[in-house]
């Protein structure tokens, strides 16, 4: 039951160590660019949101026809 215990705890740490050495890595790709990439991929950032909520205000009027329909949670008993 112990050498469980060790070998689970084990694979944890290299877990673990694995994702703070990619996240490490993406950091420093980031600090190295230039202010023109940080500002290409801020506005790219920028253009995804604007994406998503398009997506979900056309999902909420029912489709890309934009004709609306009442969700239960619209309709007010």
């Amino acid at each position: 039951m112990s050498m469980l215990v060790v070998i689970l705890g084990a694979g944890l740490a290299v877990l673990m160590a694995w994702a703070i050495g990619v996240l490490v890595r993406r950091e420093r790709r980031r600090l190295g660019t230039s202010p023109e990439a940080q500002r290409i991929e801020a506005a790219a950032t920028r253009s995804i949101r604007d994406t998503r909520r398009r997506v979900r205000a056309l999902h909420h009027l029912g489709g890309a026809a934009g004709i609306g329909r009442l969700d239960d949670r619209d309709v007010k008993h």
